[in-house]
């Protein structure tokens, strides 16, 4: 779902993409908008969505700099969610869902797209990780790394999580703590209390925007990786990168990367 300007050039595909362990076909879908085969092109832009468990939709916002600089934009959706091959029999199995699978979809995407020699990156949350992990291998095709709102250790992540979690109003922090200890966060209950702690602190804007809604929708529908490498909520995480550091990973010349946040 997008606003985008109807003269861009854009086209959407899908590239094969091999996991033995899948035990079936798999394919990543794309979106380019611009023209990488211009005359004297701009290096392209390829955006890594968050989640991890949502799609690309609300990064289409991003086409304002082929608009305005000429810049070409890549977004995709990453295996298991939105538009790409899902595979909910993979639910709970953390030796599947490994950083190491997305980095090689990555690598597998910009090599057909014929741009690995050449390309910057937008990484939002969980996707500036991933981008981040990409940046300390050092290609020699990475041009710029941008990291946003995104965290480089998912300890202090959680800390600050639940210390916004204490902002709630007590009867929401106890059906939150009531499902946690019992294990039952699948409950609407205790999903329309997380929607409450999003609603504050994640976004304010009622309704949602549509691409956001539409990246929480795609989690609704499939959860297979959302809760196998995140958790059932953003302060409760219970799957395998909660113990990463990305500072830790960098080596001795890497330099720092251009990296926001916003409070509201």
């Amino acid at each position: 779902m997008s606003n985008l300007n109807p003269a861009l050039p854009t086209f959407e595909g899908e590239v094969a993409f091999d996991v033995p362990a899948a035990g079936k076909p798999c394919k990543t879908w794309y979106k380019v908008v611009g023209d990488l085969k211009a005359a004297n092109p701009r290096r392209p832009l390829v955006a890594i969505h968050g989640g991890p468990g949502v799609n690309h939709a609300y990064l289409l916002v991003l086409s304002d700099l082929t608009i305005k600089h000429g810049i070409p934009l890549i977004v995709y959706d990453q295996i298991g969610n939105g538009n790409s091959t899902h595979l909910p029999e993979k639910m709970g199995d953390a030796s599947f869902w490994t950083d190491q699978l997305f980095l090689d979809e990555f690598n597998n995407l910009i090599g057909h797209l014929g741009i690995k020699d050449r390309y910057d990156i937008v990484g939002h949350s969980w996707g500036g990780m991933l981008g981040s992990r990409h940046a300390a291998l050092q290609p020699a095709g990475l041009g710029r790394l941008v990291l946003a709102s995104t965290p480089a250790d998912m300890q202090l992540w959680v800390n600050s999580q639940n210390l916004l979690r204490t902002q709630l109003p007590k009867d929401v922090q106890d059906i939150l703590d009531k499902h946690e200890k019992e294990g039952t966060t699948e409950s609407d209950e205790y999903q329309r209390a997380v929607g409450v702690f999003y609603s504050k602190f994640l976004c304010r804007l009622d309704p949602m925007p549509a691409p956001i809604a539409e990246g929480f929708g795609w989690i609704r529908k499939d959860p297979t990786v959302y809760l196998t490498m995140n958790g059932p909520s953003e302060f409760h995480i219970t799957g395998p990168p909660q113990g990463l550091d990305h500072d830790s990973r960098r080596p001795q010349n890497y330099s720092p990367d251009p990296y926001y946040q916003r409070s509201f």
